[in-house]
């Protein structure tokens, strides 16, 4: 086999450790390091016998590793770390936040370009390739309406966003969809649904000793881009609740597109996903583009993509060439 692809990490949370994990059953890959924002490097406790480095020394690291995987947060993390990290590697994230995902785009590809990189975002599930389902069945059915349902499920990014609030030292989000609005939509019946009749948020929260829940409970469901436009319910619970009954990290998903063709004959497509682990899915997603981020660079390639602009026989460990008589 040819030079493994050398793979670095930034962030070492849930979707970091599922990266970490995944790296393994990818005979073509190997982990070089992983990076965080701790001072203390030594205090990180991992499973890979590799350097852990902190981020202010990653461009030391510039010659050693060939793709960068960013594990960090959208809301926070990845706004900063993105287009720093864009100028000196290849990177990949799984940057959510749909509604602010132009202006990312635009950031990461120019610093991506300043570099000579090709910088991969927006890569997981949702977005991603519930993204690409999209694409293709609006493309495939015209006369038709595409629908998104989300759960029941963990999301990463939404608790991710509760955890960044002052007073906050554990969360967990679910995102649950309305069985009605789904049966309507499978129904044929193309209902116009809010944000808030599509589905619900239920979150868990462990406060600080002294915090003042009612502020936090406010803050929580005014926040927008995450739970401003849904029913919000939120729950203070222990940290003891917490790791006992909210470890898992279930979650799934479906795009459903009905539409006509000819003289009003209804067609119906749909994806699903029901996964028992949504991190090590994501980390799975994030591992493949990877990949062909490694590819793309190879051939001279720079700036940023998106999962639209990725060509699937970019992905995969078989030979792009075995593709069309092993799966076509």
């Amino acid at each position: 086999m040819d030079k493994k692809i050398q793979i670095a990490i930034c962030g070492y949370g849930n979707l970091g450790k599922g990266v970490e994990s995944e790296i393994e059953k990818n005979p073509d890959m190997e982990l070089a390091a992983i990076f965080t924002r701790r001072k203390d490097t030594d205090s990180l406790e991992t499973k890979s016998n590799v350097p852990v480095v902190h981020t202010g020394d990653a461009s030391e690291w510039k010659d050693k590793v060939d793709v960068m995987i960013l594990c960090g947060g959208s809301k926070s993390d990845l706004p900063l770390q993105g287009p720093l990290l864009a100028k000196d590697f290849n990177t990949v994230d799984s940057f959510d936040t749909h509604a602010k995902i132009p202006d990312y785009f635009k950031e990461i590809d120019e610093a991506a370009k300043a570099g000579n990189n090709i910088s991969i975002i927006s890569i997981g599930w949702d977005p991603g390739l519930f993204s690409l389902m999209r694409l293709y069945f609006g493309s495939v059915l015209q006369d038709g309406k595409t629908y998104s349902f989300w759960g029941e499920g963990v999301s990463q990014g939404h608790s991710e966003a509760i955890r960044g609030i002052e007073g906050v030292t554990g969360a967990i989000q679910y995102t649950v969809p309305s069985p009605s609005a789904m049966d309507r939509v499978r129904k044929g019946e193309n209902p116009e649904l809010t944000a808030r009749e599509k589905h619900k948020r239920l979150c868990y929260v462990v406060l600080e000793p002294g915090a003042d829940a009612q502020i936090i409970k406010k803050k929580i469901q005014e926040m927008p881009d995450y739970f401003a436009d849904y029913d919000t319910t939120v729950y203070f619970i222990s940290e003891e609740e917490l790791i006992n009954k909210h470890a898992k990290m279930k979650h799934g998903g479906n795009v459903i597109h009905i539409g006509q063709t000819g003289d009003g004959h209804n067609q119906s497509i749909e994806f699903s996903l029901k996964l028992d682990s949504n991190p090590e899915f994501t980390s799975s997603i994030l591992i493949s583009f990877a990949r062909a981020a490694y590819r793309l660079s190879a051939a001279g390639k720079c700036g940023a993509r998106t999962i639209f602009d990725i060509k699937p026989k970019l992905l995969g460990l078989s030979d792009p060439d075995d593709l069309m008589s092993n799966l076509l």
